[in-house]
């Protein structure tokens, strides 16, 4: 093995990044150079059109011992990643009732990050790049000598329960829960971990994730793009029998290399993995009356076609000071256009205090469907001396998308899943008319 030994990071969301493994590995003034040093592989690796206007074109050069072209054909591999699906879900269920589940049970056995996905919903179609997919993982053991690269989507990666330790062919990301991890589309990755592991994922198959526009809030707040941390270049000389696994249109496929395919000994460019500390997110709220849109929470988006309407917003609900006067504090009851999936990675919700909602577990509000403070939260809220106070020891989040939610059938058979959900909204007292 050879390589940077330790973790090492470069910031900036979107820039354009130069690392080496080994000095003089990345030309000088051209990308693809006839006699590349050290006899590397110049290979261009990109997650937009070639044409696409230069604001939005995304693409790294790698520098590599051996090309990607070096493999031996695929094979079909159905019997990996069986809970694993992918939109449109043929067997979902378009299901308008509000929906809670508790957290994964840890899994029996050796379980890694591939075999401990379970798809929850998701909506849209892969093939034609629009929509996600979301999922939770539970697993205890770390890929060996395997690979993953899905080519459907880009991975935003939510851990909940015990750090990630991802290797990728960019270099390497530690990512314990506080933070996230977002995988470009079709980068091969592996997952290490330090024992039982649980979290969420959005396989988001439209456009890419980016910060979204601050409009009026001006030129400071919510994610910084100085914050987002990509790896320096990490390689290793090794030769074995390497699996690489592609998810490819919902199918999944295999083949054995007889080298690591983590051979990137240089790479410049600006489509790269990269994790990000939600602790750094600079919240935005009201210092008069009433509260912000959730919106206001937004850490990355995915747009649509639909000006302001996203694919997917990822919305966190961090620690925060809440001022307003006069104002019903807590999410106030709503019906929206967009679909709301929900975790939480510690603490309580604010709006659901009663219990139920635990961290790891998960909450659907599909698209027009009335939802919002359960009875007890309602009642404290109404009640409250508002003087300021802050919510603290939490984070919980939202993928919010325009398309309603399809849900898998296997998560409508989870133990987990509450049947019981419904009663929280039960007890409010009618309104009296006098």
């Amino acid at each position: 093995m050879k390589g940077y030994p330790d973790v090492d990071y470069q910031t900036g969301f979107l820039n354009h990044f130069a690392t080496e493994a080994v000095e003089g590995a990345l030309p000088i003034g051209r990308n693809s150079p006839q006699r590349p040093a050290f006899g590397l592989y110049a290979e261009q690796f990109s997650t937009t059109a070639f044409t696409a206007p230069r604001v939005e074109n995304r693409r790294s050069w790698l520098y590599r011992l051996l090309p990607t072209t070096a493999h031996g054909k695929m094979r079909k591999a159905e019997e990996i990643g069986t809970r694993w699906l992918t939109a449109p879900l043929t067997c979902g269920i378009a299901d308008p009732n509000r929906m809670r589940w508790d957290p994964l049970p840890s899994p029996e056995g050796k379980v890694d990050f591939i075999e401990g996905m379970t798809t929850y919903c998701a909506n849209g179609d892969v093939g034609a790049g629009d929509g996600l997919g979301i999922h939770l993982y539970a697993c205890n053991t770390s890929m060996e000598n395997r690979a993953l690269q899905v080519s459907d989507g880009e991975m935003l990666i939510v851990p909940q329960l015990g750090p990630l330790h991802i290797t990728t062919e960019f270099g390497k990301l530690d990512v314990p829960p506080g933070h996230i991890a977002l995988i470009p589309r079709g980068v091969r990755f592996a997952v290490a971990v330090d024992g039982p592991s649980a979290g969420y994922v959005c396989e988001n198959y439209g456009a890419l994730f980016r910060i979204p526009d601050l409009g009026p809030i001006g030129a400071n707040g919510l994610a910084n793009p100085r914050d987002f941390e990509a790896p320096v270049a990490w390689y290793e000389d090794r030769d074995c029998d390497f699996t690489v696994i592609q998810k490819y249109q919902g199918h999944f496929w295999s083949v054995t290399l007889d080298h690591s395919p983590f051979d990137v000994v240089a790479w410049h460019g600006n489509t790269v993995p990269y994790r990000y500390d939600l602790s750094r997110f600079n919240t935005i709220g009201t210092v008069s009356f009433d509260h912000p849109d959730p919106s206001i929470f937004t850490v990355l988006t995915s747009p649509s076609a639909h000006a302001g309407t996203a694919n997917c917003d990822f919305v966190i609900f961090p620690p925060r000071w809440m001022v307003g006067e006069d104002t019903f504090r807590p999410p106030w009851f709503h019906r929206n256009v967009m679909s709301e999936f929900m975790g939480l990675v510690h603490g309580e919700y604010d709006a659901k205090e009663g219990g139920g909602f635990a961290p790891g577990g998960a909450s659907l509000h599909n698209q027009m469907n009335g939802h919002g403070p359960d009875a007890h939260s309602t009642q404290k809220a109404m009640e409250a001396d508002l003087k300021p106070h802050k919510i603290d020891n939490t984070l919980a989040f939202m993928f919010e998308s325009r398309w309603a939610y399809t849900l898998a059938r296997q998560a409508c058979e989870l133990p987990g899943r509450q049947s019981d959900y419904d009663d929280c909204w039960t007890g409010f007292p009618k309104a009296e008319i006098p």
